[in-house]
Protein backbone atom coordinates (compact mmCIF):
# COMPACT_ATOMS: atom_id res chain seq x y z
CA UNK A 1 0.00 0.00 0.00
CA UNK A 2 1.36 3.43 -0.99
CA UNK A 3 0.83 6.84 0.98
CA UNK A 4 -0.78 9.90 -0.36
CA UNK A 5 0.80 11.47 -3.15
CA UNK A 6 2.00 15.08 -1.70
CA UNK A 7 2.93 17.80 -3.72
CA UNK A 8 6.23 19.24 -4.40
CA UNK A 9 6.15 21.70 -1.37
CA UNK A 10 3.80 21.89 1.42
CA UNK A 11 4.25 25.48 1.97
CA UNK A 12 1.74 27.60 2.80
CA UNK A 13 -0.82 24.30 3.42
CA UNK A 14 -2.04 23.48 6.79
CA UNK A 15 -0.49 20.10 8.55
CA UNK A 16 -3.46 18.60 10.56
CA UNK A 17 -2.28 16.18 13.23
CA UNK A 18 -4.12 13.27 13.18
CA UNK A 19 -5.78 11.90 16.60
CA UNK A 20 -3.22 9.05 17.51
CA UNK A 21 -0.15 12.09 16.82
CA UNK A 22 2.55 10.19 19.31
CA UNK A 23 4.22 13.63 19.99
CA UNK A 24 2.31 15.48 22.45
CA UNK A 25 3.42 18.72 22.19
CA UNK A 26 1.38 18.12 18.63
CA UNK A 27 -1.30 17.05 19.39
CA UNK A 28 -4.24 18.46 18.35
CA UNK A 29 -2.01 20.66 16.61
CA UNK A 30 -2.81 22.95 13.61
CA UNK A 31 0.52 23.96 11.43
CA UNK A 32 0.95 26.45 8.97
CA UNK A 33 4.08 25.55 6.59
CA UNK A 34 6.28 28.44 6.32
CA UNK A 35 8.97 26.83 4.04
CA UNK A 36 9.33 23.29 3.26
CA UNK A 37 12.25 21.52 0.62
CA UNK A 38 14.89 18.87 0.62
CA UNK A 39 16.78 20.81 2.80
CA UNK A 40 13.50 20.28 5.49
CA UNK A 41 10.80 21.80 6.50
CA UNK A 42 9.30 24.87 9.04
CA UNK A 43 6.07 25.98 10.25
CA UNK A 44 4.45 27.81 13.26
CA UNK A 45 1.58 26.34 15.37
CA UNK A 46 -1.57 28.34 15.13
CA UNK A 47 -3.62 27.20 17.74
CA UNK A 48 -1.78 26.49 21.04
CA UNK A 49 -1.39 29.69 23.10
CA UNK A 50 1.01 30.96 25.41
CA UNK A 51 -1.47 31.01 28.65
CA UNK A 52 1.24 32.65 30.55
CA UNK A 53 2.38 35.49 28.37
CA UNK A 54 -0.31 38.35 26.97
CA UNK A 55 1.53 40.37 24.17
CA UNK A 56 0.84 43.42 26.11
CA UNK A 57 3.58 41.56 28.22
CA UNK A 58 5.72 40.78 25.44
CA UNK A 59 5.69 44.78 24.09
CA UNK A 60 6.58 45.58 27.52
CA UNK A 61 9.74 42.88 28.42
CA UNK A 62 11.02 43.71 24.68
CA UNK A 63 11.06 47.44 25.65
CA UNK A 64 8.75 48.50 22.79
CA UNK A 65 5.99 50.16 25.03
CA UNK A 66 6.70 51.46 28.82
CA UNK A 67 4.98 50.10 31.32
CA UNK A 68 4.08 53.52 32.74
CA UNK A 69 0.18 52.15 33.65
CA UNK A 70 -1.60 54.21 30.34
CA UNK A 71 -0.10 51.78 27.45
CA UNK A 72 -2.54 52.36 24.66
CA UNK A 73 -2.50 49.43 22.06
CA UNK A 74 -4.64 49.60 18.81
CA UNK A 75 -7.85 47.16 20.17
CA UNK A 76 -7.17 44.53 17.69
CA UNK A 77 -3.10 44.86 19.17
CA UNK A 78 -4.37 44.32 23.17
CA UNK A 79 -6.48 41.42 21.83
CA UNK A 80 -3.91 39.34 20.28
CA UNK A 81 -3.12 36.34 22.09
CA UNK A 82 0.65 35.21 21.90
CA UNK A 83 1.14 31.37 20.05
CA UNK A 84 3.30 28.40 21.18
CA UNK A 85 4.50 28.14 17.69
CA UNK A 86 6.74 25.05 18.38
CA UNK A 87 9.05 23.67 20.53
CA UNK A 88 12.20 25.13 18.95
CA UNK A 89 13.96 28.31 19.77
CA UNK A 90 11.25 29.34 21.97
CA UNK A 91 12.82 32.51 22.86
CA UNK A 92 12.70 33.59 19.13
CA UNK A 93 9.21 35.38 17.95
CA UNK A 94 7.52 34.99 15.03
CA UNK A 95 4.55 37.04 12.89
CA UNK A 96 2.26 35.33 10.40
CA UNK A 97 0.70 38.43 8.39
CA UNK A 98 -1.11 39.27 5.42
CA UNK A 99 1.00 41.18 2.96
CA UNK A 100 -0.35 44.58 3.47
CA UNK A 101 2.78 45.21 5.46
CA UNK A 102 6.25 44.38 4.22
CA UNK A 103 10.01 44.93 5.40
CA UNK A 104 11.87 44.58 2.45
CA UNK A 105 14.60 42.83 3.80
CA UNK A 106 13.07 41.02 6.58
CA UNK A 107 9.39 39.86 5.24
CA UNK A 108 8.99 36.15 3.28
CA UNK A 109 6.28 36.32 1.42
CA UNK A 110 5.12 32.43 1.77
CA UNK A 111 1.74 32.98 -0.93
CA UNK A 112 -2.24 33.30 -1.15
CA UNK A 113 -1.77 36.84 0.76
CA UNK A 114 0.59 35.47 3.70
CA UNK A 115 4.30 36.51 4.71
CA UNK A 116 6.55 35.97 7.80
CA UNK A 117 8.18 38.31 9.55
CA UNK A 118 10.60 37.42 12.53
CA UNK A 119 11.86 41.26 13.42
CA UNK A 120 11.26 43.59 16.30
CA UNK A 121 10.16 46.30 13.84
CA UNK A 122 6.41 44.87 12.77
CA UNK A 123 6.23 44.49 16.65
CA UNK A 124 6.50 48.09 16.83
CA UNK A 125 4.35 49.16 14.07
CA UNK A 126 1.65 46.55 15.39
CA UNK A 127 1.95 48.19 18.62
CA UNK A 128 1.78 51.96 17.02
CA UNK A 129 -0.89 50.56 14.64
CA UNK A 130 0.90 50.55 11.63
CA UNK A 131 1.12 47.16 11.07
CA UNK A 132 -0.63 44.37 9.10
CA UNK A 133 -4.37 43.95 8.83
CA UNK A 134 -4.41 40.44 10.46
CA UNK A 135 -1.35 39.34 12.22
CA UNK A 136 -0.81 36.23 14.71
CA UNK A 137 2.31 36.28 16.77
CA UNK A 138 4.10 32.92 17.88
CA UNK A 139 6.97 31.96 19.99
CA UNK A 140 9.32 29.14 18.97
CA UNK A 141 8.26 26.94 15.78
CA UNK A 142 8.61 23.68 14.34
CA UNK A 143 11.11 21.74 12.58
CA UNK A 144 11.88 18.88 10.59
CA UNK A 145 15.07 17.55 9.45
CA UNK A 146 15.19 16.36 5.37
CA UNK A 147 12.67 13.77 4.56
CA UNK A 148 11.60 13.57 8.34
CA UNK A 149 8.04 15.60 7.35
CA UNK A 150 7.43 13.23 4.33
CA UNK A 151 8.24 10.28 6.54
CA UNK A 152 5.87 11.54 9.31
CA UNK A 153 2.55 12.07 6.72
CA UNK A 154 3.36 8.72 5.19
CA UNK A 155 3.06 7.25 8.43
CA UNK A 156 -0.45 8.75 8.79
CA UNK A 157 0.80 11.29 11.56
CA UNK A 158 -0.35 14.24 9.66
CA UNK A 159 -3.06 15.45 7.22
CA UNK A 160 -2.29 18.28 4.98
CA UNK A 161 -4.53 20.67 3.57
CA UNK A 162 -4.77 24.16 1.79
CA UNK A 163 -4.48 26.86 4.10
CA UNK A 164 -7.21 29.21 5.04
CA UNK A 165 -6.42 32.60 6.35
CA UNK A 166 -9.93 32.60 8.32
CA UNK A 167 -8.42 30.05 10.76
CA UNK A 168 -4.66 31.27 10.88
CA UNK A 169 -5.93 34.61 12.28
CA UNK A 170 -8.65 34.38 13.79
CA UNK A 171 -8.92 34.18 17.96
CA UNK A 172 -10.91 31.31 18.40
CA UNK A 173 -8.18 29.05 18.64
CA UNK A 174 -9.51 25.71 20.61
CA UNK A 175 -12.04 25.47 17.14
CA UNK A 176 -9.08 25.64 14.48
CA UNK A 177 -8.21 22.04 14.81
CA UNK A 178 -11.97 21.19 13.87
CA UNK A 179 -12.42 23.47 11.35
CA UNK A 180 -9.48 22.52 9.65
CA UNK A 181 -10.75 18.98 9.55
CA UNK A 182 -13.65 20.14 8.58
CA UNK A 183 -12.28 22.03 5.19
CA UNK A 184 -11.50 19.02 4.23
CA UNK A 185 -15.31 17.33 4.71
CA UNK A 186 -13.55 15.50 8.14
CA UNK A 187 -15.55 15.06 10.91
CA UNK A 188 -13.05 14.42 13.56
CA UNK A 189 -14.96 11.75 15.45
CA UNK A 190 -15.10 9.57 12.16
CA UNK A 191 -10.98 9.25 13.08
CA UNK A 192 -11.20 8.09 16.45
CA UNK A 193 -13.73 5.49 15.64
CA UNK A 194 -10.93 3.71 12.76
CA UNK A 195 -9.39 1.03 13.96
CA UNK A 196 -5.89 0.79 14.39
CA UNK A 197 -3.33 -0.85 11.80
CA UNK A 198 -0.43 -3.42 12.61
Amino acid sequence: MTGALTPDTLEGQFLIAMPSMADSRFEHSVIYVCSHSDQGAMGLVINQVARHLSLEELLIQLDIVKDDGAIRLPPEVRGMNVHKGGPVEVERGFVLHTDDFMLNQSTLSIGNGICLTATLEILRAMADGAGPEHAMLALGYAGWSPGQLESEIQSNGWLTAPADPAIIFDGDFETKWRRALGSLGIDPSMLYSEPGHA
